[in-house]
């Protein structure tokens, strides 16, 4: 199991916490000893929200403090006010949220982009008490991979079988893009090659939940991994907002949109928020996109505990002691995906049928409700629910407080990565 001390001293709790408060599903997969200013429950939230459900290594951490009741409610309350608020904005009868053409009335701006805006807004022009945060990292952690699984049912394999393995390949070929663009800017800007690489397995896998992976395997610092997670989550925050615009712009499919969000964006929730600003099929395809990209986690830890196994003596290694478990590196929720989209591929899910006569005493035909569509449609409220509550919990000022040369290499990797994706799907699909 693996002893990582990291000091923190530098940087407060609510500050980190903040940092971190977009990846907030799961515990991560190295846990750090706590030393400073930085609590355990503050470095809960920095698991990223890709899933894994255990720590691959244990933390070595102080005595344990006695821990006060914690108010979850406040959180759970805002957050769900927050997103009907969202959902009120959505559907306002006026541009942009309402426009008409030939395809009818529709609503582009979708519920959860409004609610991350709002909830951003409330958090930091100081509306609400900083209470409400334990309540909104719960309501992250335990949402978004039930709306992940719920996605699944909506997804029919047989229709992506044909850009199945282009999009594979573009998905790889993109992770390969963001380490050497990130390696090759960190070069040009002066950056440590330690932040390089871990902003590379941001950008290029799946946001804090590879930083923390790659960090003990690396020898990265707490400066490291504050320079890193800021910069990762705060343009992942970034490329949410702005992939749909795009899209729009450029006209693009709901195929081509989704294999573009899937392998571009840095995080679960901001790819299938991003996804979903598109169509609900643009929406299911980029979440699929990203799952890849998070189970190729596990072969990335494996090439580098091996290059950790050959670069150090047996004595530094067995001093540091750095065991991963590779079985907890694919998230649960992925496997609940998968089942999902296969019971709906072979038309297990059923279809709810009732007669409105067994109702009213009218003689009318039956009326069908596609179980599917209802999961699609509980997954998008509860996508519209953790949205808020990313946004109630998060921090601006904490995420713009890092590194010039961490965010100029972050942009130009995330941008580089934007439009190496962008030229791959319009090439390959």
């Amino acid at each position: 199991m693996a002893d990582v001390p990291v000091d923190l001293n530098s940087m407060s709790s609510e500050a980190f916490a903040s940092l971190s408060s977009m990846e907030g599903i799961y515990e991560p997969i190295v846990e750090i000893t706590y030393v400073g200013p930085l609590t355990e429950d503050a470095y809960a939230s920095f698991g990223s929200m890709e899933g894994i459900a255990a720590p691959v290594a244990e933390p070595i951490a102080p005595a344990a403090p006695v821990h006060k009741a914690v108010a979850y409610w406040p959180g759970y309350l805002l957050a769900g006010v927050t997103a009907i608020a969202a959902y009120g904005i959505h559907y306002l009868p006026m541009a942009p949220f309402q426009v008409s053409g030939a395809s009818g009335v529709r609503h582009p701006i979708s519920a959860a982009i409004i609610a991350i805006l709002v909830g951003l807004a409330i958090r930091n022009l100081g509306l609400v008490p900083r209470s409400i945060s334990a309540g909104c990292k719960k309501t992250v952690k335990k949402v978004i991979p039930i709306a992940i699984v719920l996605t699944g049912g909506a997804l029919n394999l047989a229709h992506i079988a044909g850009v199945g393995l282009s999009a594979l390949a573009i998905t790889i070929v993109c992770i390969g893009i963001a380490f050497g663009a990130a390696h090759l800017f960190g070069r040009l800007f002066g950056l440590k090659p330690s932040t390089a690489l871990l902003i590379g397995a941001g950008t290029g896998i799946c946001g804090t939940s590879a930083i923390v992976a790659v960090a003990p395997l690396i020898d990265a610092d707490d400066e490291d991994l504050a320079l890193s997670v800021g910069t990762i989550n705060l343009f992942g925050l970034i490329a949410m907002l702005l992939c749909p615009l795009v899209g729009a712009m450029l006209q693009m499919s709901d195929q081509h949109f989704g294999v573009w969000a899937g392998t571009t964006i840095h995080a679960v929730p901001q790819v299938v928020a991003a996804g979903y600003a598109k169509s609900a099929d643009a929406g299911t395809l980029a979440t699929l996109v990203k799952l890849v990209r998070v189970t190729l986690l596990a072969p990335l830890i494996a090439g580098l505990a091996i290059l950790y196994a050959h670069r150090h003596s047996p004595d530094k290694a067995r001093k540091r002691n750095v065991a991963v478990h590779y079985a907890r590196l694919v998230p649960w929720f992925i496997w609940g995906f998968v089942a999902l989209a296969v019971l709906n591929t072979l038309g297990l899910i059923p279809t709810l049928q009732f007669h409105a006569s067994d109702w009213f005493g009218a003689s009318t035909g039956p009326v069908e409700i596609p179980m599917a569509n209802i999961l699609k449609r509980i997954a998008k409220i509860l996508l519209t629910i953790a949205m808020a509550a990313i946004g109630l919990e998060l921090n601006l000022h904490a995420l713009v407080r890092v590194g010039s040369r961490a965010l100029v290499t972050g942009l130009a990797a995330s941008v580089v990565l934007a439009g190496a994706s962008l030229a791959l799907v319009s090439m390959l699909l």
